[in-house]
């Protein structure tokens, strides 16, 4: 017989390759397979003593490592359990390793069901350890990688937390948390790991995924034959001859045409989901800490890193950590990508919010490392918005990469790279990873899946391929690294190249040209239940976002006119801009979607009261000073009010503090005032745009209520509307327009308003994050005779010229109840509906639904920064996946000349089919968080008739003055003094005034945000107050960098000589966004 021939005397492929499977095995055959031999030498830790934190969830903040030391150990055993779930302990290890081994790699190994955290003697973070999910895992901790002999005992810590990667969900990982689980100390050990065992075992990995992968492939058969000898070498001892059969194999390189997939290490951490903010911190210090590890060893690996949030937190609690992390980022290592504070929802913050994601993960990265990220990183987000390519481009930033449009149940996504283009028109060079994940393992599989999804092919030549544990944290490990070496360039495989995301993109960038455009918003077929999911979540951010608009815009003001000391007002802008933190920090994208841990929820809650308070003190702390005030004899304590917006507003304010005589001729409120069925005084008042003027009540046609059989009139100067005794508005016309009814059909066919609807909401698994389409074949109208439902008698509770209001009421059920007032002002071109629900269903959907009779084959929905459009028909696949969709505070139905809009005050989540106009109000998702929505919701919402398009009608600016209250305060005028002043607003039709705020670089600059709302171009004219007078006037970017001069020294034709104002002319494009910058210092 041939000696040479060692290959399978059988051709027999199933067998032969399930001979390499066995042998690599960490399951079957362990005692003889080639697994058995990785570890030759172990011996367990007998000394092993412990502590546990007091206190649960994020307890272990208040103790450092110099404390922990002086607290009283006691011994414990391999085998003994620990929590609850959050809890904290320690653990010191006490390793004598044993002479013999010396030379040898020494490994310590811990497998406690867990998370944890190995530290030195001296309080050094070394590793994360991580056993608890059996596909991330990471148990080993090399002390040595030659051990020096010596005896002398070793001794370290180890801070386990008792979660695992995942949480600590009860029979399930997206189930609650089980809040008493224990975690078993499976192993404690040191042993030896023989290093020509490891580097077979990563040989035969690769060479078995390449056999079962490429079953028909030449190659595939070549690695299958090569992995069978390598054994047989081994199996006669003959390890030189083993290694060198992988190294011939692996030096056979690919073609020059071969796909190139850029390696990046990464390591996705959600800020919090099935585990709170305080565990993220930890998981960033793990997670990290073993990057930098890995990196002493695999000199190739560049490691992406986002979230300028979880930089600060490791800089805060894990100061070594992070000294180190600026030492790989300096050598290009360690490479801070994304430019965002974190990797925020794609849909629901403001656009505002957006910019301030930019503008302090930018100002961030640019402080603590010089670098100024190119590319915007959010890999797992619901949504994207048409805005993003326009809002990047402010801050320098024109490339884009996320996957999850991957996860899209209908409809495929026809482009992995594609140039994106917003709503102005604005464009990125946009990238999704083929591999469709961001947790990549380094196997075969994944390099040949990646290069057969690609949409791209002949196109493009590389793709990015991000590989790490990733979502609870872990990173890259040690055998992906290793996987990559032997994949580098094999013939069979794709090349795989390490790159940073620049050098990805630069080359991405070569092939551009070749690339295809999509326009407009990129809508996720999937996860639209997160639009209303924690609907208290997305009430106080709407709520936050408006109050600390109004909080920057006083402090600007006030240090314009040095009404506070320099140190003052910086102390309260770095209040505001924490604050602002604190919000961005809960816009993550598994936390404002609703889709965490009840946990989150109260610390999110938390974290927007603080914003709140933050917001109020600033206000309260201007009010006196932003305004011209006198003191002196013959002053009086006036009522004065606060106009916000850019435009000139009509209210109705309630002074209820202001109720009775006295308090009122103090106040100097001259004019008609109501009295309030519910206290206080209803004051009808015109305000100009952004500034502040004296309270002087105006008198507008009364709005009235009255009887029509059993139906309820209300009218005022602008509509007309028919309420029924089940609450449902039966007719809605505008007051001058009579025979043109919302809800008649062009054949006379009665429709109806504010249906408050019931759905079954039963997703196919992911609780709190999906709506599945059918649930739209399970609606019931719950306000009507028919459903089963115990409704109130409709009544008149208030009935005044300047408001009257309506009420009803109606058991859902057995367990949920609702309230709802219906009110119509004598200022407003709209109906309210304030509603009061006190929830407790179970997978249930409420919804408010307007069955219009308008024909559109498009609604209008506000964004960002503007508005889009999206059809009401289901002619493709790509219209009918789209039956629940983001909007912000309007939604509109329009034909040529008629149309409604619905707007609302702290609701996302909206359904347009036909002539039916839907809004999403509340769910009752079980998991992550089985409280969901549970318990007591306010919210209102208003329909609003219209004549013309909804620009003619102002339908942006009543929205915006929805979710706006005037600013009423006391302030003593002289005789003499002004009466009103504009601070700043516009000349102008369509553009919006979103933001007057100090510049960050604290020179006592003002930045004046605008961007138009219409979808039109338009030459404008923005008037600002020149008390005191700019130095100077610059169009500037996201940064607030200045980088164009602008005329302010004209003004409007038809204005005349005025040295309170200076008039600056701007030109808008459709949905543009200015920021201009005045210079005082």
């Amino acid at each position: 017989m041939d000696e040479e021939v060692t290959a399978s005397l059988h051709k027999h492929r199933r067998t032969t390759l399930e001979r390499l499977e066995k042998y690599i095995s960490d399951t079957y055959f362990t005692d003889v397979n080639l697994r058995g031999k990785l570890y030759p030498f172990k011996k367990n830790i007998s000394k092993i003593s412990h502590w546990r934190v007091p206190g649960g969830e994020g307890s272990w903040q208040q103790w450092s490592f110099r404390q922990m030391l002086t607290q009283s150990f006691t011994p414990i055993k391999v085998g003994e359990s620990f929590g609850p779930t959050w809890s904290t302990h320690w653990f010191k290890i006490e390793i004598a390793i044993p002479e013999a081994w010396k030379g040898q790699p020494v490994l310590f190994r811990w497998k406690s069901q867990s998370e944890a955290m190995i530290w030195s003697r001296s309080g050094e973070p070394l590793q994360g350890l991580s056993t608890g999910i059996g596909h991330q895992m990471r148990p080993d901790f090399l002390i040595s990688q030659s051990w020096n002999g010596s005896v002398e005992p070793h001794i370290y810590y180890i801070e386990m937390a008792c979660n695992n990667m995942f949480g600590a969900g009860k029979n399930g990982m997206i189930n609650p948390v089980d809040q008493e689980r224990t975690f078993t100390l499976e192993l404690a050990e040191v042993c030896t790991r023989d290093e020509k065992v490891y580097n077979l075992l990563m040989d035969l990995e690769v060479l078995h995924d390449m056999a079962k992968k490429l079953p028909e492939d030449h190659k595939g058969f070549e690695a299958l034959y090569a992995g069978n000898q390598i054994i047989n070498h081994i199996v006669k001892n003959e390890m030189r001859q083993a290694r060198q059969i992988a190294r011939t194999f692996f030096s056979k390189i690919n073609g020059a045409r071969a796909h190139t997939l850029a390696l990046m290490g990464h390591c996705h951490i959600d800020s919090a989901w099935l585990w709170p903010y305080s565990e993220t911190k930890r998981k960033c210090a793990r997670s990290w800490v073993s990057t930098l590890r890995l990196m002493e060893e695999y000199p190739e690996m560049r490691f992406a890193c986002s979230q300028a949030q979880q930089f600060a937190w490791v800089k805060e609690h894990y100061p070594s950590i992070y000294e180190k992390i600026k030492i790989q980022v300096k050598a290009g290592r360690f490479i801070p990508v994304g430019g965002t504070w974190v990797e925020m929802d794609g849909l629901l913050p403001s656009g505002e919010s957006f910019m301030r994601q930019f503008l302090y993960g930018q100002l961030f990265f640019m402080r603590e490392f010089g670098v100024k990220c190119k590319e915007f990183w959010l890999p797992d987000t619901f949504g994207y918005s048409s805005q993003i390519p326009q809002i990047c481009q402010h801050f320098g930033i024109s490339r884009f990469l996320t996957q999850k449009l991957s996860w899209s149940l209908v409809n495929k996504f026809p482009h992995h790279n594609f140039i994106w283009e917003g709503l102005d028109g604005s464009t990125v060079l946009a990238h999704f990873p083929p591999g469709d994940s961001y947790e990549m393992n380094v196997n075969v599989d994944e390099a040949v899946r990646t290069v057969k999804n690609l949409e791209d092919k002949g196109r493009v030549s590389t793709s990015a391929f991000l590989y790490g544990y990733g979502d609870g944290g872990g990173g890259p490990t040690r055998d992906m690294l290793e996987r990559a070496r032997r994949l580098k360039d094999v013939d069979g495989c794709p090349k795989m190249e390490h790159m940073s995301p620049d050098d990805f993109f630069r080359r991405l960038e070569s092939e551009k040209h070749n690339l295809c455009r999509w326009v407009g918003e990129l809508y996720l077929e999937l996860h639209n239940g997160t639009y209303t999911s924690q609907a208290n979540t997305k009430r106080l951010n709407r709520e936050c976002e408006f109050a600390l608009r109004d909080a920057e815009l006083f402090l600007a003001i006030t240090a314009m006119k040095g009404g506070l000391d320099r140190q003052t007002i910086y102390r309260h802008h770095d209040a505001l801009v924490d604050a602002w933190k604190k919000v961005l920090l809960n816009q993550f994208h598994d936390v404002i979607p609703g889709s965490s841990i009840g946990t989150v929820y109260k610390d999110s809650d938390q974290l927007y009261r603080e914003a709140l308070t933050a917001a109020a003190k600033t206000r309260v702390a201007c009010l006196p000073h932003i305004m011209h005030e006198s003191a002196h004899q013959g002053s009086r304590e006036q009522a004065v009010a606060v106009n916000t917006l850019p435009w000139q507003v009509h209210q109705i304010i309630n002074l209820k503090e202001d109720c009775d005589e006295p308090t009122r001729k103090r106040m100097r409120v001259e004019g008609e005032m109501n009295e309030a069925a519910g206290g206080g005084h209803y004051v009808a008042v015109e305000m100009q745009g952004i500034g502040w003027s004296k309270l002087t009540p105006i008198n507008p046609p009364a709005v009235k209520v009255w009887m029509e059989k059993d139906t309820f009139v209300l009218e005022n100067s602008y509509i007309r509307a028919e309420i029924n005794k089940n609450g449902q508005v039966t007719s809605l016309v505008l007051a001058d327009q009579p025979d043109q009814d919302v809800f008649r059909t062009p054949e006379g066919s009665q429709c109806a308003g504010n249906q408050l609807m019931i759905y079954d909401d039963i997703p196919l698994y992911w609780d709190a994050w999906d709506s599945m389409d059918y649930h739209l074949e399970t609606g019931k109208i719950l306000n009507e005779k028919q459903s089963g439902c115990i409704l109130s008698e409709i009544q008149v509770i208030e009935n005044t010229p300047v408001m009257v209001r309506l009420e009803w009421k109606m058991k859902i059920s057995e367990v949920s109840v609702l309230n709802q007032e219906i009110s119509l002002s004598a200022v407003n071109p709209y109906l309210t509906f304030h509603t009061h629900v006190n929830w407790h269903e179970n997978r249930k959907f409420l919804k408010v639904g307007f069955n219009t009779g308008i024909i559109a084959r498009e609604a209008s929905f506000d964004t960002q920064f503007g508005h889009l459009y999206r059809p009401t028909h289901m002619n493709t696949s790509w219209d009918s996946a789209k039956f629940e969709v983001c909007g912000h505070k309007w939604a509109d139905l329009s034909e040529h000349n008629f149309g409604v809009a619905v707007l609302n005050d702290s609701k996302y989540g909206w359904t347009a089919r036909g002539s039916t106009l839907s809004l999403s109000l509340l769910r009752s998702p079980k998991a992550p968080d089985d409280r969901c929505d549970m318990g007591k919701h306010s919210f209102k919402y208003a329909v609003m008739p219209h004549r013309g398009t909804l620009q003619s009608a102002g339908v942006p600016q009543r929205a915006y003055e929805f979710n706006t209250n005037l600013i009423v305060f006391t302030a003593k005028l002289s005789r003499d003094s002004d009466i009103k002043l504009d601070w700043f607003s516009v000349i102008g039709e369509g553009v919006m005034i979103e933001a007057v705020k100090l510049a960050e670089d604290k020179t006592g600059d003002v930045v004046v945000r605008l961007y138009e709302m219409q979808g039109g171009s338009h030459r404008i004219w923005l008037k600002a107050t020149a008390i005191p007078p700019p130095k100077g006037v610059h169009l500037c970017n996201g940064l607030e960098e200045s980088y164009q001069p602008l005329p302010f020294d004209a003004r409007p034709a038809n204005v005349g000589q005025d040295n309170k104002y200076f008039y600056i002319p701007l030109t808008f494009s459709p949905f543009k966004i200015v920021n201009v910058r005045f210079r005082y210092a």
